[in-house]
């Protein structure tokens, strides 16, 4: 088993390797016994200094991160774009080499252009966490909802994961058909046909339309949410209509002929995608999701620290 990553930034699902992703894991799995014990903290990265450049709101992830590092006892400043410079229409390389000027390390940065850690990483020498650019990837989302399947269901391979909703607008969906696949896991999409991209099946995923059928064909099902705030036309007639149609509720789970496992990367619609008596029933671990984000960024963080040479 290789001990260290083979890139010295976490840019994408893309550009890593199931070695890689193996890796994490592991690390993330003793990290996880960290956190569970009554002192949190770990000295590991206590000469490490971390900015978390968020462009773009975020609640649970960048709370998750600033967690993440605090338990490695890592030095951290955070930066909002809403208060800062990038509204005087300072560049975002500029920004970032004001930032590193003060010797900062690593950035875990989310910004609303894809490829913006990409063209980044081109032009810094400090180790870029993507936390999710645009629509492109959200890498660490990918690997804590894998680690949670893994977690509940043993090795993926061969395992059948449906991701439903969105698809279209959606950074969690690209990372976590990238994820699943090098782990071995088929992935099958369905939503309404406005909302899955056109040439998805050229990423070897299966296309339904039919949330039923899904439901009963898989082992997992990952329920993303309706993201209205990037869509720049109506794809669906209303929110109503989704939940009719899409929408993942209790009477549907009780027609299938098998119990399947429940994920969502959140925020929840609750009421349109996922009703609160699927939420918060024993089929789904989307708090574990929430507990093993943290586990997972701690250990992307630490391993990265570790390449640093």
């Amino acid at each position: 088993m290789e001990s260290s990553l083979s890139t010295k930034h976490l840019l994408g699902i893309k550009y890593i390797t199931s070695e890689d992703i193996r890796l994490i894991f592991d690390t993330a799995l003793q990290f996880k016994d960290v956190i569970n014990r009554p002192i949190k903290k770990v000295p590991s990265l206590r000469d490490i200094t971390i900015a978390n450049l968020f462009f773009e709101n975020s609640t649970r992830t960048k709370l998750s991160f600033e967690l993440a590092e605090k338990r490695l006892s890592a030095d951290v400043i955070n930066f909002s774009a809403a208060a800062s410079s990038v509204k005087k229409g300072e560049t975002l390389l500029d920004t970032v080499n004001n930032i590193l000027s003060m010797k900062v390390d690593m950035l875990v940065m989310r910004h609303p252009a894809p490829g913006a850690p990409m063209f980044l990483s081109q032009h810094i020498d400090a180790s870029i966490v993507n936390a999710g650019d645009g629509t492109h990837e959200h890498p660490t989302q990918a690997l804590l909802d894998a680690y949670s399947m893994a977690e509940k269901l043993g090795d993926l391979e061969g395992k059948k994961i449906l991701i439903v909703g969105d698809i279209k607008h959606s950074r969690v969906a690209l990372s976590n058909i990238f994820c699943l696949q090098k782990l071995g896991a088929t992935v099958r999409v369905c939503g309404p046909p406005t909302l899955i991209p056109k040439h998805i099946k050229e990423l070897g995923v299966e296309v339904s339309y039919n949330i039923r059928e899904s439901l009963n064909w898989c082992d997992v099902a990952n329920i993303l949410r309706i993201q209205l705030e990037r869509q720049d036309v109506k794809y669906i007639p209303s929110l109503r209509e989704y939940a009719q149609h899409f929408g993942v509720n209790k009477k549907l789970l009780d027609s299938l002929d098998k119990e399947i496992v429940i994920m969502h990367p959140g925020p929840m619609n609750r009421g349109v995608e996922i009703t609160s008596d699927v939420a918060d029933s024993e089929h789904s671990i989307i708090l574990q999701q929430v507990e093993n984000g943290v586990a997972i960024r701690m250990a992307v963080l630490f391993l990265l620290a570790g390449n640093r040479s």
